[in-house]
């Protein structure tokens, strides 16, 4: 998309809704209502900004899993694909629950009872409640901000007799907006359920989203794909087997990029930055760990 135009020729409101629309879903984690707000500045035209915003929002909050609060005070809801009604309605399976959503101010506006072909049959729940509470354990001791779920996606109504699919969600979020950070962790784990073969197959989909903004704009998107099978037994055993594969692989995720981190001063700079700059002086990489970096960003533009 160009966003410019010809030269001299005035934006369409139907590009400007593109545009408006772009930055919308492109705004990092806990920011899309300041982008919003700036929009709103910008277009000076309240009916552009809200075609724009509600195409937009409702994309965004789904991709982000947000995790809002629900009107009656019973607990959170996942605004995700696997649990949509509607646009606008989500399911809570704790509470068997249907969150109504406003999207554009993120917020539940009211819930109603979920009815008895929107929840799953008793076979699979057994599987899926047993794991949901797995899962709460560990979000709950990984995760101090974070929310989780998981829905049946697919084989909703079968007996023992056959196979289903569950998707677990976790969501996290760490919003600082006054020290200038955000960033948001996102893991999706689809469970197949194999009754002929008795096995899980667990494929398992992380994305991590982080952005720092102080006096400058640094952004971190980082995507980890892994899978891992375990033998399908009872609710209890098989979400205790399911949890610990996926506290693994989280964990040593994590524990791969702190590694990256440690060595971004000795390894990942260097290859961002030439040998010998404009300046024709050698940075003092010896000494890089004990400087900021914003200091030394400074000093470098005002030598050029």
């Amino acid at each position: 998309m160009d966003p410019t135009g010809p030269v001299g020729e005035e934006l369409s409101d139907e590009q400007k809704i593109r545009i408006a629309k772009w930055f919308l879903l492109n705004s990092p984690p806990g920011e899309i209502q300041y982008v919003a707000k700036d929009l709103q500045g910008v277009l000076s035209n309240d009916v552009i900004y809200q075609a724009a915003a509600r195409e937009a929002f409702p994309i965004h909050n789904k991709e982000q899993l947000l995790s809002v609060e629900m009107s009656d005070g019973s607990g959170h809801v996942l605004v995700c694909q696997y649990g949509e009604i509607s646009i606008n309605h989500f399911i809570e399976l704790r509470t068997a629950q249907v969150a109504t959503i406003n999207h554009i101010k993120q917020v539940c506006t009211g819930v109603r009872l979920a009815t008895d072909s929107e929840l799953p049959s008793t076979y699979p729940e057994g599987y899926r409640s047993a794991i949901d509470s797995e899962v709460m354990r560990y979000v709950e001791e990984a995760f101090p901000a974070g929310h989780c779920a998981v829905y049946v996606t697919k084989g909703k109504d079968v007996d023992d007799s056959g196979c289903f699919e569950l998707t677990i969600v976790i969501s996290s979020a760490k919003l600082s907006p006054k020290n200038f950070c955000n960033g948001r962790w996102r893991s999706i784990w689809v469970a197949q359920f194999d009754n002929g073969l008795r096995t899980v197959e667990l494929k398992g989909h992380i994305k991590i989203s982080a952005h720092y903004f102080e006096d400058g704009n640094v952004q971190l998107d980082t995507v980890y794909d892994d899978k891992e099978s375990t033998i399908l037994q009872g609710p209890s055993e098989t979400a205790s087997a399911v949890v610990t594969i996926i506290q693994n692989f989280e964990s040593a995720y994590l524990a791969c990029l702190e590694d990256c981190y440690s060595k971004l001063s000795d390894n990942t700079f260097k290859e961002l930055r030439r040998k010998l700059p404009i300046t024709r002086t050698l940075f003092p990489w010896h000494t890089a760990r004990q400087l900021s970096m914003n200091r030394e960003l400074t000093r470098e533009m005002s030598n050029k």
